[in-house]
């Protein structure tokens, strides 16, 4: 990882245009591709205020001394684009993470992912397993199953589905969708709860959204009866 402390401006360019002034800023550039300008604010939700998912290019412009004065990040095929104007560097170091130590699932999360593993189907109709903890070049997706048709299904699995929730496994599909032979790979997102602003993005994005009941999944009760006019 990469971390840049530099005084610069900001502008986005792509579907909308954006600017931020210059100000000191950290600029941080993960060796998957993930570029993110963070200012040095609190609160409960903190974000960065411009960030760029993989897979991205980063090009640098230096002077004729070698500083860097310019920084520009954009998405593979797409127009969108991040330009950084530096007008002072004041510490640019790399950091060597260790890429195997990911957050592990644990509670709920665990357990529905076993649950479900053991049966697809409650994903979508047809499904059967291919594997679990996918693995792709920035995390692994929880399931991969293939469906009725012998199409690919990434299922990514959450106890409770938010918009960042969609971002991942969106994020998971762009690098799976890289082999042409999972090209046509689509998203299916299982969680107890989705948010509804979730659906809404996962919708847009073409990705399904399933509500499981665990208890259900456990044996626990049965499942609600539906009533179905003649």
């Amino acid at each position: 990882m990469r971390l840049i402390v530099a005084r610069c401006e900001v502008a986005y360019v792509g579907r909308l245009t954006t600017a931020l002034p210059q100000a000191v800023r950290l600029l941080m550039l993960k060796g998957d591709g993930t570029f993110m300008v963070w200012a040095d604010g609190g609160g409960p939700n903190v974000k960065p205020l411009n960030w760029m998912t993989p897979p991205t290019v980063v090009e640098e412009q230096t002077d004729a001394d070698g500083r860097l004065e310019r920084l520009i990040v954009r998405k593979h095929r797409l127009e969108d684009r991040l330009e950084i104007d530096i007008a002072e560097v004041l510490s640019d170091i790399e950091h060597e993470l260790d890429a195997e130590a990911c957050l592990e699932k644990e509670g709920v999360e665990l357990q529905l992912q076993e649950l479900l593993a053991a049966a697809p189907q409650w994903c979508g109709e047809g499904l059967r397993l291919v594997r679990r903890e996918w693995p792709t070049d920035i995390g692994p997706v929880d399931l991969m199953c293939r469906d009725a048709g012998d199409e690919w299904i990434a299922v990514e699995i959450k106890r409770i589905a938010t918009i960042d929730a969609v971002e991942q496994l969106t994020r998971y599909l762009e690098r799976i969708r890289i082999d042409p032979a999972l090209g046509s790979c689509r998203g299916v997102l299982a969680a107890q709860v989705v948010k509804p602003q979730a659906r809404v993005l996962a919708q847009a994005r073409g990705i399904d959204c399933v509500e499981i009941d665990i208890e259900v999944l456990r044996g626990q009760r049965e499942p609600d009866l539906k009533l179905f006019a003649a």
